[in-house]
């Protein structure tokens, strides 16, 4: 049961994340740059983080514990910048559909590769016929949603 409402959050979290690109364009309309759009969008989601460690609790944010890990592991912040910045970019170009299902796309082949490869600490497995003919599948549809 847990793991079902886990999912159902994955999919409210993505269906509240399709609206990120177009408001964002609208943004990017409004300022003239795709950059701008993104670094007030990713303000705006700083500021809703602090608030949410203000009522939840920041942790173990000490020196101690940012120095405990290696450097480029803060490299990943880079990953939601590409990601908003890129929303800005190709989706008013593309439309949202086939934006997510490309970013979609773009998550499995790299989620392959790391598991895969055993990337930054997952257990290792393997790339099998049947996870690259999932991709495929996602592949195709991305084709498919393009042509309608």
């Amino acid at each position: 049961m847990q793991q079902i409402l886990y999912m159902g959050g994955a999919i409210a979290a993505g269906a509240v994340i399709s609206a990120q690109p177009p408001l964002n364009a609208i943004l990017s309309r409004a300022l003239g740059s795709a950059f701008g759009a993104t670094a007030i969008s990713i303000g705006v989601a700083f500021v809703g983080i602090l608030a949410l460690i203000a009522v939840t609790g920041a942790g173990r944010v000490t020196p101690d514990a940012l120095g405990s890990v290696p450097w480029w592991v803060y490299l990943a912040g880079l990953g939601g910048t590409i990601f908003v910045a890129a929303g800005v970019v190709i989706a008013p170009v593309t439309g949202a559909l086939i934006f997510f299902v490309c970013i979609v796309a773009g998550q499995l082949i790299g989620s392959v590769l790391a598991d895969h490869f055993g990337a930054f600490g997952l257990a290792v497995r393997e790339i099998t016929v049947w996870r690259v003919l999932g991709i495929a599948l996602v592949l195709a549809g991305a084709v498919l949603v393009s042509r309608g």
